[in-house]
């Protein structure tokens, strides 16, 4: 783990700092981008089972605004913005002759690797991976975006509380990936009254509300005070990134994607959940042979934290 400087380009006086992880020492890097709300942690397991495959180094990143990197602008979520940075990072860790590079994304992190192949801001690129993220679907699901990210919870009670909640809501089915994937996405309350998910008297998921009969109000506001003195005493853990306020720039990130991944002179392949993510472009340019496609039934989204095995072997 350690930071990589790059500079800030609204002003070289004010230095950014994005938090990476790498390993390995010889071979083609496998730079990995994450999805939305994720960090490079998504990647734990699969770097594991790839460096038994093969012998390659791998760069796992935390995008602007998420896991621990600090940058001026955090909330500039722009594809534009955030393809820079990969190129910035690249070029520090290895100057202006850098190794052969495949990027591997996910999701956000997959539309954000199309963005920086098409603009070149990798130019040692070999090879993009992207895994379950295609236009046609993408876009679909922004109407119902924030739907899903309000029926989440606001907070938690610790990390293994969170890690519980991701397994069993299926955002990550794979226990061992979520154990670590999940610190990447939480983080201890600043102000446990001041948290997201607390109303003026009790924090849902921890106090349960009850109905109250009149004759009995006196005795539960006094409850309610204890209850509150408590929740002032509990570590709580919320959302790292609040997602809901990216919603400008997801349009940004998805339109015009398939045209422009399959512009990509780079060898491409795209690994899905489900054949019924394909879009009319995609399924056009996979029958004309302008890429891979591999489908991993029985996985969720997180296909790379799901089936890291499967994952490796197909990238």
């Amino acid at each position: 783990m350690e930071d990589v400087e790059v500079e800030d380009e609204t002003s070289k006086d004010i230095s950014s700092f994005i938090q990476i992880y790498r390993s390995g020492s010889e071979g083609p890097v496998l730079l990995l981008l994450h999805g939305g709300g994720h960090s490079a942690l998504s990647w734990a397991v699969f770097s594991a089972v790839i460096f038994n495959r093969i012998s390659c180094r791998v760069v796992a990143m935390d995008l602007r605004g998420h896991g621990d990197t600090k940058v001026k602008n955090c909330d500039d979520l722009s594809a534009e913005t955030m393809a820079k940075d990969i190129g910035k990072v690249v070029e520090a860790l290895y100057g202006e002759n850098p190794p052969p590079i495949m990027m591997i994304g996910h999701s956000m992190g997959g539309a954000i690797a199309v963005h920086t192949a098409a603009a070149n801001h990798v130019p040692s690129l070999l090879g993009l991976c992207v895994i379950d993220v295609v236009e046609g679907t993408a876009m679909d699901a922004l109407n119902s975006m924030q739907n899903f990210l309000r029926s989440r919870p606001k907070t938690f009670k610790s990390v293994e509380n969170a890690i519980e909640w991701s397994v069993k809501s299926g955002q990550i089915r794979n226990i061992e990936s979520a154990r670590v994937s999940m610190i990447g996405q939480v983080k201890k309350c600043e102000d446990p009254l001041d948290s997201p998910a607390i109303s003026k008297s009790i924090v849902e998921g921890i106090i349960e509300e009850e109905e109250e009969e009149e004759e009995e109000r006196e005795s539960n506001n006094k409850r309610k005070k204890d209850d509150d003195l408590e929740v002032k005493k509990e570590c709580l853990y919320t959302w790292r990134i609040e997602l809901a306020n990216t919603e400008k720039y997801w349009d940004g990130w998805f339109r015009g994607l398939s045209s422009l991944f399959l512009s990509c002179s780079v060898p491409k392949l795209l690994l899905l959940a489900g054949v019924d993510r394909l879009d009319k472009d995609l399924t056009i340019g996979q029958m004309q042979g302008k890429f891979q496609m591999q489908v991993l039934p029985q996985c969720g989204h997180t296909v790379h934290e799901d089936a890291p095995e499967k994952v490796s072997d197909g990238a």
